[in-house]
């Protein structure tokens, strides 16, 4: 993990922020995915369900490492874990029958046509390639909550709900058992922060600020929006499914479902995480 991205963090938790930390998964999974493919005369394949509960483990190590280590040069007494995270969902979601959710690496058409042959469903993501997709069903419960709300308590920055979190339903008993999909980062991050009552719901991206007219010569940054001017920007197309439209969606439902007061969304690119927060740039959402 580049030490980008954790002194980003620490920087969040030296200024006095409580930090959970999530994140995606998405090329893992395809490099998990290919390396099935290429041993599969050898060994068994990896299912879907232990290749996000692996990816959990890999990157939130990797996470909880230089984040420690930037803790001790920085002489901040705070430690980093990581909680292997389920998320229940619907078995009855339709989104199984209508399988959107890009996993893997971008691919040329050629490639990802030979694997629509195989039974996989493939789609062209907003310009940039091509890539596999699986069922993206919404996300209803972070079976971890408490763990991770207690561990917040105690002073641990707690990786948690990475790549969404591991899909399960519940059966006639309550048992959990896991499904074939793949849960968004943004919709299971946002669930997860309002559930605990975040202060902010931060989102880091691939862009500096939200824009309207992406792409276009008209393009235009926005510093603000509310979330009424969030929705209307959606309902005009502006943001990309499987790109920025996810993570609108995820600041739309974190502040209309969390009750604090004075709570707010930000998104950015990690590059300008600290400045963001003292409001010299990103997009702020607020009620």
């Amino acid at each position: 993990m580049p030490c980008a991205t954790t002194r980003n963090v620490a920087d969040m938790v030296e200024a006095g922020w409580i930090t959970v930390i999530t994140h995606g998964n998405g090329p893992q999974v395809g490099f998990i995915l290919r390396r099935n493919e290429l041993a599969a005369h050898e060994v068994h394949p990896t299912p879907l369900d232990l290749i996000v509960a692996d990816t959990q483990g890999s990157i939130g190590f990797m996470l909880q490492q230089t984040l420690n280590n930037e803790f001790i040069q920085r002489k901040i007494d705070r430690q980093t874990i990581t909680i292997v995270t389920q998320v229940r969902v619907d078995a009855d979601d339709p989104a199984f029958q209508h399988p959107t959710k890009p996993i893997g690496s971008f691919m040329d058409e050629a490639s990802a046509r030979k694997f629509e042959t195989e039974g996989w469903q493939v789609v062209e993501d907003a310009g940039r390639g091509w890539r596999r997709v699986v069922a993206s069903p919404e996300p209803l419960e972070i079976v971890e909550e408490v763990a991770i709300a207690e561990a917040v308590k105690l002073g641990w920055v707690v990786v948690a709900v990475g790549g969404g979190g591991i899909p399960v339903i519940r059966n006639a008993k309550g048992e959990l058992r896991s499904v074939y999909a793949v849960i968004d980062k943004d919709r299971a991050s946002s669930l997860l922060a309002g559930r605990i009552q975040a202060d902010l719901l931060l989102i880091s991206t691939g862009v500096e600020k939200v824009a309207i007219n992406f792409g276009k010569p008209e393009q235009r940054d926005l510093d603000s929006m509310t979330v009424a001017e969030a929705r209307q920007y959606m309902a005009e197309g502006h943001f990309a499914p499987g790109s920025m439209k996810p993570k609108i969606e995820a600041c739309i439902r974190f502040l209309e479902n969390n009750p604090k007061a004075g709570a707010y969304a930000l998104i950015t690119n990690p590059d300008n995480l600290s400045r963001a927060l003292r409001g010299e740039t990103g997009t702020r959402i607020v009620r």
